[in-house]
């Protein structure tokens, strides 16, 4: 992989840097989403011949960074042309491909992505929601919760598992899900975390869905569901990357500025030297997502599996520190509303949880690069 950034790269990063500053800290998320799919940001990661700019995760990865780094990400991005406009793209029918991948590519339809569920978190290999045939249909029914911006999307794309005529085993399917689709109800979660988009629980009580509906082949399994998986945790730490991006950005003007006893605050070591560690945290941290990106961009899934994991566990840790470090160098002033910092507190932490636990990546890379036995 190049480990100099193309000028294409570079020329893609300006243009979206540029759109984040006009929309800033403050922006709406609905203009912000309109502006970048009408400049094809959104969908530069889909086939040009469905609409798309034909890059890949490398070049969406760039857009949501820069957004982010600007103060203003958009968390959908993820979900909607990254993990759906993937796995459509790569195994949906040409009728799924004709009436989705146009639509989130111009961003006039969205689409959010349903795998975790209360007892099984996102193991697939747990997860509970069936589907059955029934005749040409197919019934869908189980549970997730903590799904992002179902409000606003057209549709779900549900993990489900089928069971194997042959060997009676569940294995993972992906089915397209409207949002008034019958039997397919949402609560909103309660969360402290402020965001744009809300998180919900799903309900699906058999809900009938056409044989169309099935994204991909029925037997495919898991290399359906892990080529929207790697995406999501590349995107993720893009997501990552950027708000520690914003977060040190606000602390070196602080620490610039800000005099005490005729010296700037960050003229001193004390001060200089931990966000220095979280810019080359984050430096680091971006080279692993765009190897992560290239392989996956390259098709070589099994090599991108490992480095998306490192890449989003890499891109967690060091926006939690920057975060961290950003609202200590500016003390009282990082608790403001004027700096807009308090609420990544929070925030920054989704990037450890979210999609998998660090945890989980710790233990994927113990067995599956060290070959250590698992303990679980």
């Amino acid at each position: 992989m190049p480990t100099i950034e193309p000028d294409e790269h570079k020329s893609l990063r300006e243009a979206v840097a540029a759109l984040g500053k006009r929309h800033g800290r403050d922006f709406n998320r609905e203009e912000l989403w309109s502006e970048a799919a009408k400049l094809g940001y959104l969908g530069v990661n889909l086939p040009e011949e469905y609409g798309g700019g034909g890059g890949g995760i490398a070049e969406l990865s760039i857009v949501l960074e820069e957004l982010g780094t600007a103060g203003c990400p958009l968390l959908m991005m993820v979900v909607s042309p990254a993990i759906c406009g993937t796995v459509i793209a790569r195994f949906g029918t040409e009728a799924q491909k004709q009436e989705w991948l146009p639509a989130l590519a111009d961003g006039t339809r969205t689409m959010a992505f349903g795998i975790t569920e209360p007892d099984a978190g996102s193991n697939s290999h747990r997860i509970t929601t069936t589907a059955h045939r029934d005749g040409a249909d197919w019934l869908l029914t189980g549970r997730k919760v903590f799904i992002s911006g179902v409000d606003i999307a057209d549709a779900t794309l549900i993990v489900g598992r089928t069971e194997d005529s042959r060997t009676g085993r569940l294995k993972p399917c992906l089915f397209i899900v409207p949002r008034d689709a019958e039997g397919f109800t949402r609560r909103q979660i309660d969360m402290e975390l402020q965001a744009a988009e809300k998180q919900f629980e799903l309900t699906l009580d058999d809900v009938r869905l056409p044989a169309e509906a099935l994204v991909g082949d029925e037997d495919a399994g898991l290399l359906q569901l892990f080529a929207g998986l790697n995406p999501e945790r590349i995107m993720t730490a893009a997501f990552a990357i950027g708000m520690g991006r914003y977060a040190l950005s606000q602390a070196i003007t602080y620490a610039r500025d800000r005099t005490v006893w005729n010296t700037p605050i960050g003229a001193h070591q004390a001060i200089a030297h931990p966000l220095a560690q979280a810019h080359i945290d984050l430096e680091l941290a971006r080279l692993m997502m765009q190897k992560a990106a290239h392989l996956y961009d390259a098709g070589d899934d099994v090599a991108a599996g490992e480095a998306a994991n490192m890449a989003k566990y890499a891109a967690g840790e060091a926006c939690v520190k920057a975060v961290d470090q950003a609202v200590h160098t500016l003390g009282g002033n990082g608790l403001t509303r004027e700096f807009g910092l308090a609420s990544l507190i929070t925030a920054a932490r989704v990037a450890r949880i979210a999609p998998v636990s660090r945890e989980m990546i710790l233990n994927y890379v113990s067995h599956q690069t060290l070959g250590l036995p698992k303990s679980y």
